[in-house]
């Protein structure tokens, strides 16, 4: 396989959650694929929607009549009953670990519940920043989240690296003007490279900690890059 190692210097890091430090593909999937099937819809198309998004923003997409926040409480209900197999990405943990906790965040389209719930549910360290679909008007792939994110970590965005793992969150980080490391854990990897990512990588295990200065907030990154028609495992 062509790999080519990239140092990336960068004050801070935002990590999207389900996707990256997380996986919950399978639990994701079930909830989305009966909420699909009840409403008449093709489950695969839905699946596919709503990864990465505000629950909220699909049902708007699909049920433009209805009573959104009433089918979002309902979908909630369901992704919180449905923890089951939620576990972390190779070297997530790993990598969270090795940055300062005042230099990264987690930025996720989940509410706040589910998110705390499925961070527990994953074993994660718990960030001391940590954004979520509750705390933004507009979210991915609108820039919000992400330039909520620069500013608790008292960054210029530009300073950011979001970790990311569908289009709309590629996009989001564009957007607010961060580089993206796009994980090729979701979605192909063409999806991600026309979204705009700056880097693909195989997953978190692909991205390592060369040095995080405290003093003056420096953090240099190696990436395992994937070149563009690489194979792959």
């Amino acid at each position: 396989m062509n790999r080519t190692k990239t140092e990336i210097a960068c004050g801070g890091l935002l990590f999207d959650m389900d996707g990256v430090l997380l996986d919950s593909t399978p639990a994701v999937a079930r909830v989305w694929h009966g909420w699909a099937v009840e409403h008449g819809f093709d489950p695969r198309e839905v699946v596919r929607a709503a990864h990465g998004r505000p629950s909220i923003s699909t049902i708007r997409d699909y049920l433009p009549n209805s009573d959104h926040h009433a089918e979002n409480r309902e979908v909630e209900r369901r992704e919180l009953a449905d923890l089951e197999g939620i576990v972390p990405w190779p070297g997530a943990i790993e990598l969270l670990r090795s940055l300062p906790i005042n230099q990264w965040a987690i930025v996720t389209s989940c509410t706040r519940p589910l998110a705390e719930a499925r961070l527990v549910a994953g074993g994660l360290p718990r960030p001391r920043f940590f954004i979520s679909s509750d705390d933004i008007k507009n979210g991915k792939p609108a820039p919000d989240p992400y330039l909520k994110g620069a500013q608790l970590l008292g960054l210029d965005p530009a300073d950011c690296i979001v970790v990311e793992d569908v289009p709309a969150g590629v996009r989001s980080g564009k957007a607010a003007g961060c580089r993206v490391i796009a994980l090729c854990t979701t979605m192909p990897e063409a999806d991600l490279r026309n979204a705009g990512a700056d880097w693909l990588a195989e997953n978190c295990a692909a991205i390592s900690v060369i040095a995080a200065q405290a003093m003056n907030g420096h953090i240099t990154l190696a990436v395992e890059e994937i070149e563009p028609g690489a194979p792959r495992n």
